[in-house]
Protein backbone atom coordinates (compact mmCIF):
# COMPACT_ATOMS: atom_id res chain seq x y z
CA UNK A 1 0.00 0.00 0.00
CA UNK A 2 1.25 3.47 -0.93
CA UNK A 3 0.23 6.82 0.53
CA UNK A 4 1.02 10.12 -1.18
CA UNK A 5 0.27 13.62 0.08
CA UNK A 6 -1.07 16.18 -2.40
CA UNK A 7 -2.32 18.82 0.05
CA UNK A 8 -1.30 19.33 3.68
CA UNK A 9 -2.51 22.78 4.81
CA UNK A 10 -5.65 23.47 6.78
CA UNK A 11 -8.47 25.99 6.51
CA UNK A 12 -7.35 27.89 3.40
CA UNK A 13 -4.72 27.47 0.67
CA UNK A 14 -1.50 29.27 1.54
CA UNK A 15 0.71 29.38 -1.57
CA UNK A 16 3.83 31.50 -1.70
CA UNK A 17 7.56 31.55 -1.03
CA UNK A 18 7.06 30.89 2.69
CA UNK A 19 5.35 27.52 2.12
CA UNK A 20 7.38 26.05 -0.74
CA UNK A 21 8.97 23.20 1.24
CA UNK A 22 5.79 21.74 2.67
CA UNK A 23 3.26 23.10 0.20
CA UNK A 24 0.25 25.40 0.32
CA UNK A 25 -2.59 23.21 -0.95
CA UNK A 26 -5.35 22.03 1.36
CA UNK A 27 -5.97 18.43 2.33
CA UNK A 28 -5.82 15.63 -0.21
CA UNK A 29 -4.21 12.22 0.29
CA UNK A 30 -3.86 9.49 -2.33
CA UNK A 31 -3.84 5.87 -1.18
CA UNK A 32 -3.08 3.01 -3.54
CA UNK A 33 -3.89 -0.53 -2.54
CA UNK A 34 -1.48 -3.35 -3.37
CA UNK A 35 -3.57 -4.04 -6.47
CA UNK A 36 -3.47 -0.36 -7.45
CA UNK A 37 -7.03 0.62 -6.47
CA UNK A 38 -7.31 4.38 -6.02
CA UNK A 39 -8.58 5.79 -2.73
CA UNK A 40 -8.58 9.56 -2.27
CA UNK A 41 -9.00 11.01 1.20
CA UNK A 42 -10.53 14.49 0.98
CA UNK A 43 -10.75 16.87 -1.94
CA UNK A 44 -9.01 20.07 -0.93
CA UNK A 45 -7.03 22.00 -3.53
CA UNK A 46 -4.42 19.23 -3.53
CA UNK A 47 -6.80 17.13 -5.61
CA UNK A 48 -6.12 19.35 -8.63
CA UNK A 49 -2.44 18.40 -9.09
CA UNK A 50 -3.43 14.80 -8.36
CA UNK A 51 -5.95 15.04 -11.19
CA UNK A 52 -3.28 16.19 -13.62
CA UNK A 53 -1.20 13.15 -12.74
CA UNK A 54 -4.19 10.83 -13.15
CA UNK A 55 -4.78 12.08 -16.69
CA UNK A 56 -1.67 10.10 -17.65
CA UNK A 57 -3.36 6.90 -16.42
CA UNK A 58 -6.71 6.92 -18.17
CA UNK A 59 -9.32 5.65 -17.65
CA UNK A 60 -9.61 6.70 -14.02
CA UNK A 61 -11.54 4.74 -11.41
CA UNK A 62 -11.46 6.76 -8.19
CA UNK A 63 -13.03 6.39 -4.75
CA UNK A 64 -13.13 9.79 -3.02
CA UNK A 65 -13.78 9.58 0.72
CA UNK A 66 -14.77 12.95 2.22
CA UNK A 67 -14.07 13.36 5.94
CA UNK A 68 -16.45 16.32 6.24
CA UNK A 69 -17.82 19.09 4.07
CA UNK A 70 -15.98 22.17 5.31
CA UNK A 71 -14.61 24.09 2.33
CA UNK A 72 -10.94 23.23 2.76
CA UNK A 73 -11.79 19.53 2.40
CA UNK A 74 -14.04 19.78 -0.67
CA UNK A 75 -13.24 22.96 -2.61
CA UNK A 76 -10.98 21.17 -5.07
CA UNK A 77 -13.62 18.66 -6.08
CA UNK A 78 -15.12 20.66 -9.00
CA UNK A 79 -11.57 20.89 -10.40
CA UNK A 80 -11.02 17.12 -10.33
CA UNK A 81 -10.58 16.82 -14.10
CA UNK A 82 -11.48 13.10 -14.41
CA UNK A 83 -15.07 14.06 -13.54
CA UNK A 84 -15.43 15.67 -16.97
CA UNK A 85 -14.18 12.79 -19.12
CA UNK A 86 -16.39 9.96 -20.42
CA UNK A 87 -15.23 6.50 -19.47
CA UNK A 88 -14.02 7.50 -16.01
CA UNK A 89 -15.78 6.33 -12.86
CA UNK A 90 -15.77 8.39 -9.66
CA UNK A 91 -17.42 7.26 -6.45
CA UNK A 92 -17.83 9.97 -3.79
CA UNK A 93 -18.37 8.70 -0.25
CA UNK A 94 -19.02 10.46 3.04
CA UNK A 95 -21.30 11.01 5.99
CA UNK A 96 -24.90 12.04 6.57
CA UNK A 97 -25.39 15.76 7.26
CA UNK A 98 -27.75 16.06 10.22
CA UNK A 99 -28.28 19.78 9.53
CA UNK A 100 -29.44 19.46 5.92
CA UNK A 101 -30.86 15.97 6.30
CA UNK A 102 -28.91 14.91 3.22
CA UNK A 103 -26.16 12.44 2.48
CA UNK A 104 -22.90 13.06 0.65
CA UNK A 105 -24.87 13.42 -2.60
CA UNK A 106 -25.32 17.11 -1.78
CA UNK A 107 -21.59 17.88 -1.84
CA UNK A 108 -21.45 18.64 -5.58
CA UNK A 109 -24.92 20.11 -5.77
CA UNK A 110 -24.05 22.77 -3.18
CA UNK A 111 -20.74 23.72 -4.82
CA UNK A 112 -22.05 23.79 -8.37
CA UNK A 113 -24.81 26.33 -7.93
CA UNK A 114 -24.57 28.44 -11.06
CA UNK A 115 -24.02 31.65 -9.09
CA UNK A 116 -20.74 30.23 -7.80
CA UNK A 117 -19.41 27.90 -10.49
CA UNK A 118 -19.85 28.02 -14.27
CA UNK A 119 -20.20 24.28 -14.87
CA UNK A 120 -23.20 22.22 -13.87
CA UNK A 121 -23.04 18.65 -12.61
CA UNK A 122 -24.96 17.49 -15.69
CA UNK A 123 -21.98 18.56 -17.80
CA UNK A 124 -19.66 16.18 -16.00
CA UNK A 125 -19.32 13.20 -18.32
CA UNK A 126 -17.79 10.60 -15.99
CA UNK A 127 -19.91 7.99 -14.28
CA UNK A 128 -20.44 9.57 -10.83
CA UNK A 129 -21.87 7.66 -7.89
CA UNK A 130 -22.55 8.78 -4.32
CA UNK A 131 -22.51 6.60 -1.23
CA UNK A 132 -23.50 7.76 2.24
CA UNK A 133 -21.53 5.83 4.84
CA UNK A 134 -22.41 4.44 8.24
CA UNK A 135 -19.96 4.73 11.13
CA UNK A 136 -18.07 1.51 11.71
CA UNK A 137 -19.32 -0.24 8.57
CA UNK A 138 -16.34 -1.06 6.29
CA UNK A 139 -16.36 -0.46 2.55
CA UNK A 140 -14.41 -2.74 0.24
CA UNK A 141 -12.28 -1.13 -2.48
CA UNK A 142 -10.66 -4.00 -4.39
CA UNK A 143 -8.14 -5.54 -1.97
CA UNK A 144 -8.45 -2.70 0.56
CA UNK A 145 -11.03 -2.04 3.27
CA UNK A 146 -11.97 1.49 4.35
CA UNK A 147 -13.70 1.91 7.70
CA UNK A 148 -15.29 5.25 8.68
CA UNK A 149 -14.98 6.22 12.35
CA UNK A 150 -16.68 9.18 14.03
CA UNK A 151 -14.35 11.92 15.25
CA UNK A 152 -14.88 15.24 17.03
CA UNK A 153 -15.42 18.39 14.97
CA UNK A 154 -18.11 21.11 14.79
CA UNK A 155 -19.75 19.16 11.93
CA UNK A 156 -20.03 15.42 11.29
CA UNK A 157 -16.48 14.27 10.60
CA UNK A 158 -15.32 10.78 9.68
CA UNK A 159 -11.80 9.56 10.06
CA UNK A 160 -10.89 6.71 7.71
CA UNK A 161 -8.94 3.58 8.51
CA UNK A 162 -7.57 1.87 5.39
CA UNK A 163 -6.45 -1.76 5.70
CA UNK A 164 -4.74 -3.73 2.96
CA UNK A 165 -3.06 -7.12 3.32
CA UNK A 166 -2.08 -6.67 6.95
CA UNK A 167 -1.03 -2.99 6.71
CA UNK A 168 -3.09 -0.08 7.96
CA UNK A 169 -3.26 3.71 7.91
CA UNK A 170 -5.73 6.07 9.60
CA UNK A 171 -6.49 9.67 8.65
CA UNK A 172 -8.37 11.82 11.13
CA UNK A 173 -9.63 14.54 8.83
CA UNK A 174 -10.15 17.39 11.33
CA UNK A 175 -10.24 16.20 14.92
CA UNK A 176 -10.18 17.74 18.38
CA UNK A 177 -9.85 15.17 21.18
CA UNK A 178 -12.98 15.02 23.31
CA UNK A 179 -12.77 17.43 26.23
CA UNK A 180 -14.67 17.67 29.51
CA UNK A 181 -16.76 20.85 29.34
CA UNK A 182 -17.10 20.99 33.13
CA UNK A 183 -14.60 22.18 35.73
CA UNK A 184 -13.38 19.42 38.06
CA UNK A 185 -15.43 20.74 40.97
CA UNK A 186 -18.67 21.00 38.95
CA UNK A 187 -21.46 18.53 39.63
CA UNK A 188 -21.50 17.15 36.09
CA UNK A 189 -17.73 16.65 35.77
CA UNK A 190 -17.48 12.97 36.72
CA UNK A 191 -20.34 11.83 34.50
CA UNK A 192 -19.10 13.81 31.52
CA UNK A 193 -15.57 12.53 32.04
CA UNK A 194 -16.87 8.98 31.76
CA UNK A 195 -18.37 9.85 28.37
CA UNK A 196 -15.12 11.45 27.19
CA UNK A 197 -13.12 8.40 28.22
CA UNK A 198 -15.66 6.08 26.59
CA UNK A 199 -15.47 7.94 23.26
CA UNK A 200 -11.69 8.03 23.26
CA UNK A 201 -11.52 4.39 24.32
CA UNK A 202 -13.82 3.31 21.50
CA UNK A 203 -11.66 5.15 18.97
CA UNK A 204 -8.43 3.74 20.36
CA UNK A 205 -9.81 0.21 20.21
CA UNK A 206 -10.89 0.72 16.60
CA UNK A 207 -7.29 1.68 15.80
CA UNK A 208 -5.68 -1.38 17.36
CA UNK A 209 -2.69 -2.62 15.38
CA UNK A 210 -2.47 0.58 13.33
CA UNK A 211 0.76 1.15 11.39
CA UNK A 212 0.47 4.82 10.37
CA UNK A 213 -1.51 7.61 12.04
CA UNK A 214 -2.09 10.76 9.96
CA UNK A 215 -3.44 13.34 12.38
CA UNK A 216 -4.75 16.90 12.41
CA UNK A 217 -1.96 18.74 14.26
CA UNK A 218 -2.96 22.33 13.60
CA UNK A 219 -1.88 23.87 16.89
CA UNK A 220 0.68 23.67 19.65
CA UNK A 221 -0.30 22.93 23.23
CA UNK A 222 0.41 26.58 24.11
CA UNK A 223 -1.95 27.82 21.37
CA UNK A 224 -4.75 25.39 22.12
CA UNK A 225 -6.45 27.16 25.08
CA UNK A 226 -7.58 29.97 22.76
CA UNK A 227 -8.74 27.46 20.10
CA UNK A 228 -10.91 25.16 22.23
CA UNK A 229 -14.00 24.09 20.32
CA UNK A 230 -12.55 24.87 16.88
CA UNK A 231 -12.21 21.17 16.17
CA UNK A 232 -8.48 20.71 15.74
CA UNK A 233 -5.67 18.82 17.46
CA UNK A 234 -2.20 19.66 18.68
CA UNK A 235 1.27 18.40 17.88
CA UNK A 236 1.89 17.40 21.49
CA UNK A 237 -1.48 15.70 21.85
CA UNK A 238 -0.90 13.58 18.77
CA UNK A 239 2.55 12.53 19.91
CA UNK A 240 0.93 11.22 23.11
CA UNK A 241 -1.82 9.53 21.10
CA UNK A 242 0.65 7.84 18.75
CA UNK A 243 2.60 6.53 21.72
CA UNK A 244 -0.56 5.21 23.36
CA UNK A 245 -1.63 3.42 20.19
CA UNK A 246 1.84 2.03 19.58
CA UNK A 247 1.90 3.09 15.91
CA UNK A 248 5.03 2.82 13.84
CA UNK A 249 4.70 6.28 12.26
CA UNK A 250 2.89 9.53 13.07
CA UNK A 251 2.38 12.03 10.27
CA UNK A 252 1.40 15.49 11.52
CA UNK A 253 -0.73 17.36 8.98
CA UNK A 254 -3.39 20.07 8.44
CA UNK A 255 -0.70 22.68 9.00
CA UNK A 256 -1.87 26.05 10.32
CA UNK A 257 -2.01 28.30 7.20
CA UNK A 258 -0.47 31.33 8.91
CA UNK A 259 2.74 29.42 9.66
CA UNK A 260 5.65 29.69 7.28
CA UNK A 261 7.65 26.52 6.71
CA UNK A 262 10.29 27.82 9.12
CA UNK A 263 7.65 28.52 11.78
CA UNK A 264 6.16 25.08 11.23
CA UNK A 265 9.51 23.38 11.76
CA UNK A 266 10.19 25.41 14.90
CA UNK A 267 6.81 24.48 16.37
CA UNK A 268 7.40 20.82 15.46
CA UNK A 269 10.84 20.65 17.05
CA UNK A 270 9.62 22.40 20.21
CA UNK A 271 6.69 19.98 20.52
CA UNK A 272 8.97 16.96 20.27
CA UNK A 273 11.32 18.44 22.86
CA UNK A 274 8.42 19.15 25.22
CA UNK A 275 7.24 15.56 24.77
CA UNK A 276 10.70 14.18 25.53
CA UNK A 277 10.77 12.52 22.14
CA UNK A 278 14.01 10.79 21.20
CA UNK A 279 14.13 9.63 17.54
CA UNK A 280 15.06 5.98 17.21
CA UNK A 281 14.47 5.15 20.86
CA UNK A 282 12.95 1.70 21.33
CA UNK A 283 9.17 1.84 21.28
CA UNK A 284 8.95 5.37 19.90
CA UNK A 285 7.05 6.02 16.66
CA UNK A 286 8.75 7.79 13.81
CA UNK A 287 7.27 11.32 13.68
CA UNK A 288 7.27 13.50 10.56
CA UNK A 289 5.55 16.57 9.14
CA UNK A 290 3.47 15.95 6.04
CA UNK A 291 4.56 17.72 2.88
CA UNK A 292 3.28 17.76 -0.66
CA UNK A 293 4.81 14.94 -2.68
CA UNK A 294 5.77 12.84 0.32
CA UNK A 295 5.13 9.14 -0.26
CA UNK A 296 4.89 6.33 2.27
CA UNK A 297 5.18 2.67 1.35
CA UNK A 298 3.63 0.21 3.78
Amino acid sequence: MKVRFWGVRGSIPSPGPQTLRYGGNTTCIEVRSDEGALIILDAGTGIFPLAQELLKQMPVKANVFITHTHWDHIHGLPFFTPLYIPGNAVRILGGYDVVSGRGIDQVMEVQLQYSYFPVREAEMRANIEYETLTVGEPVNVADATVTPLMLNHPVVDYGYRVDCNGKSVFFTGDHEPWLNIYAPDDEGYAEFQQMVEMQQGQLDRALAGLDVLIADSSYTAAEYPTKIGWGHGTLEGNIAWARRLGVKKLVCTHHEPTRSDDDLERAFIAAMEDAGYVPGRAGEPEIVLSREGMELVL
